[in-house]
Formats: C-alpha cells, sequence, structure tokens
C-alpha cells in the first residue's frame, strides 16, 4: 500500500453527503442573534472546529464568549433537528474504500469540526460506530483546522508516528490546510462537498478527486 498506514477523513462533505444543513443552521442560528452573514463569510470557515467558527462572527465586547455559546447551543439544536428529520447518507463507495482500505491493513480514522455529540448522531445514524479505527472531534483538541491538531491526535488514536505514512482526504481549504501542516504524506481534496476545484486548487494537495470513491486509483500514481 504504497507505505501508508493511515488514512484520514473528513466527515460532512467528504465521507458523508452535505445537502447544506450546515450552513443553514449555521445561518439560522446567526440571524436568530440579529447577526447577519454572507455566504461567502460562511464557505470561508467550512472545516473548521464549529465553535471557534462562531465566534468569529460575535462582535467584540464584554458579552461575546456569552453569545457566542447562546449561538453555538442554536447551531447545534438546529443542525440536530435537521439530520434527523432530513436523514444522513454516505458519500457514495465511502462504505466500500473503507472496507478496502481495511483489507490492506491500512488503518481509518474519521476527524470533524463537529463536537462529539453530533458527531455520535452521525455515526449512529449511519451505523458506523464501529467503521474507524478512531474518531476525532473538533471539541477534543485545543485548535481546529487549519492547525493539524485533529491529524496528530488521529495519528496517536492509532499508534502512527510517522507523517509520511499518513494521508489525508477532505472537501474543504481548511482540511487541505490542515494536512499541509501536519506534512502528511498525500493530502486528498474531493469535490464532494463544500468547496470547488478552484478553491481547492488554490489550495496546498497533492491529489484532487471527484470524490473518495476514487482513492484507491492513487495507490498506482504513487512508487
Amino acid at each position: 500500500m504504497n507505505g501508508l498506514k493511515l488514512v484520514v477523513f473528513d466527515l460532512a462533505g467528504t465521507t458523508v453527503k452535505d445537502r447544506g444543513q450546515v450552513s443553514d443552521a449555521f445561518t439560522v442560528a446567526l440571524s436568530e442573534h440579529e447577526i447577519e452573514v454572507t455566504p461567502e463569510q460562511l464557505s470561508s470557515v467550512r472545516g473548521s472546529s464549529k465553535r471557534q467558527a462562531v465566534l468569529q462572527f460575535i462582535p467584540e465586547g464584554p458579552e461575546r464568549a456569552r453569545r457566542a455559546e447562546q449561538v453555538y447551543a442554536s447551531f447545534r439544536e438546529h443542525l440536530t433537528a435537521s439530520y434527523r428529520v432530513e436523514g444522513v447518507e454516505p458519500v457514495d463507495g465511502a462504505e466500500q474504500i473503507f472496507g478496502w482500505l481495511k483489507e490492506k491493513n491500512v488503518r481509518v480514522a474519521l476527524n470533524t469540526g463537529f463536537d462529539r455529540d453530533i458527531t455520535g448522531l452521525l455515526l449512529k445514524a449511519l451505523g458506523w460506530e464501529e467503521v474507524a479505527d478512531a474518531v476525532v472531534c473538533g471539541d477534543e483538541v485545543r485548535r481546529g483546522r487549519p492547525a493539524p491538531y485533529l491529524i496528530f491526535h488521529a495519528m496517536e488514536a492509532t499508534g502512527a508516528t510517522d507523517v509520511r505514512e499518513v494521508a489525508n482526504v477532505g472537501d474543504t481549504v481548511l482540511d487541505l490546510e490542515a494536512g499541509h501542516n501536519a506534512l502528511v504524506r498525500w493530502n486528498v481534496g474531493v469535490l464532494s462537498g463544500a468547496h470547488d476545484r478552484q478553491l481547492l486548487e488554490g489550495a496546498p494537495h497533492t491529489h484532487l478527486l471527484q470524490s473518495i470513491a476514487e482513492l484507491r486509483t492513487l495507490w498506482h500514481d504513487d512508487d
């Protein structure tokens, strides 16, 4: 398997279909607290820790931390309701890729800007409680993307010790910036989620794919 021992996957937009629920939940939660944001502003924080993303939109002031917690609570409520009503589906081919990697003795980790509660809801809805060797959430590291800590934590949890044996896969600029900062061997962008080809081409990457269903083709591109 070309020396790779771990592949770290993002969730929403990369392994889980993104129907706009995250952006919609952000927009509604912020609007409830009289904070208006543009689609471009929302796009710029896709892939980040959701708590950090909320805080960026709260004006400075003595009540900033309290307001941020209120907005974040609203975001969680709206997103959870949306997932429960609309359901959750994997990106086509995701489960087959997970199985193929495990057959090749490559460990699988999931990392996300969601907190553990929302992540647990998603994994339960998908029946993915046992699909990954590790799951790392945004509330379990000191800083979210573009910091590399989600990836490093996934390495620690799976026993990986060399970034040259790790691949990172995500659908946002921040996903790819985190992979770049972690110095992973493969830093793979996928076009199945939040950001389009133009945005991802401008981010640090080693490969761009339509979706993770194409991931196995990369094993023919490397020594």
